[in-house]
């Protein structure tokens, strides 16, 4: 059997056995812990969303857009070694 197919099946069993658990649960807990869950999903939704917009409202997070001058000195000194090395094979 491959291993892709026992992930699968241990997914799947996992899957039934939590499945029937919260089946025996009475109504009452299932729907108090759905309150639960469904609360800690808003309250963090909630949290990332006010940090995500702290940290975008300073004002040291600028970014500024200004038109390219040329290459730089790293690229062609990289670029040049690399024609260094494809030339002589190239001569050959």
């Amino acid at each position: 059997m491959s291993a892709m197919k026992k992930l699968r099946d241990t997914i799947e069993n996992y899957v039934v056995k939590v499945e029937s658990r919260w089946k025996v649960l009475p109504v009452e807990r299932q729907k108090f812990l759905t309150k639960v869950f469904f609360g800690s999903y808003v309250l963090l939704t909630i949290i990332v969303i006010i940090s995500i917009f702290i940290s975008t409202s300073q004002r040291s997070n600028t970014m500024s857009i200004n038109h390219i001058d040329g290459i730089s000195k790293k690229s062609i000194e990289k670029d040049s070694g690399q024609n260094d090395a494809v030339e002589p094979l190239i001569k050959k």
